[in-house]
């Protein structure tokens, strides 16, 4: 998959490349976004705005890193730039319902699909909480925590994503299980 004749299609357009590299990658990136992004609908968009961004790209693409790591750095970040443009709307409709100007939120619940295969809990609202502890995770954390935990990624493929060394990505990783620990602590206490 990772040879270059397979790139060298790729960066000169030709269409069974495309379809190739869609075949390979597409429950990959999908599962990916879903990690982040725990909504099907939201997810399937960004897994989309992946593969366009691989299409324009490609001819970037330099090789210093595997093809896979390079669509996984791509992924991620279209995650990253998704949650914050969200998290921007929120505040801005925040905003507007105290200036009197309140905007209809839809107030349903955000994690409608969190049946990864990565995560066997025993029920929805478990998972609900634990996306939502993992949420709240300052951005290198959460990326840290959600490509190893989630998505099984090995530290070193988590380095090469991250562009961060292994003693960097290994502090990320603890100090995210100490939060989530201490947020999932108090999710317990209050439910009791």
């Amino acid at each position: 998959m990772e040879d270059q004749n397979f790139i060298n299609d790729l960066k000169a357009g030709k269409h069974f490349a495309y379809g190739k590299l869609i075949d390979n990658f597409q429950q990959k990136v999908f599962a990916t976004c879903i990690s982040f992004v725990p909504n099907k609908e939201d997810a399937e968009d960004i897994a989309q705005e992946v593969f366009v961004e691989v299409f324009n790209s490609i001819n970037k693409f330099k090789g210093d890193s595997k093809l896979s790591t390079w669509i996984y750095r791509i992924t991620t970040n279209k995650c990253l730039e998704f949650i914050r443009k969200r998290n921007t709307k929120k505040r801005f409709a925040f905003l507007q319902s105290i200036m009197g100007n309140e905007i209809p939120t839809d107030k349903t619940k955000y994690f409608t699909e969190i049946n990864h295969p990565g995560i066997l809990l025993e029920n929805k609202e478990k998972s609900e909480t634990l996306f939502k502890a993992i949420n709240q995770l300052p951005e290198a954390q959460k990326i840290v925590f959600t490509l190893s935990k989630v998505e099984g990624m090995s530290n070193l493929e988590i380095c090469d994503i991250t562009e961060k060394s292994l003693s960097s990505v290994e502090s990320l990783m603890f100090r995210a299980k100490k939060n989530l620990q201490k947020a999932l602590e108090n999710f317990y206490k209050s439910e009791k």
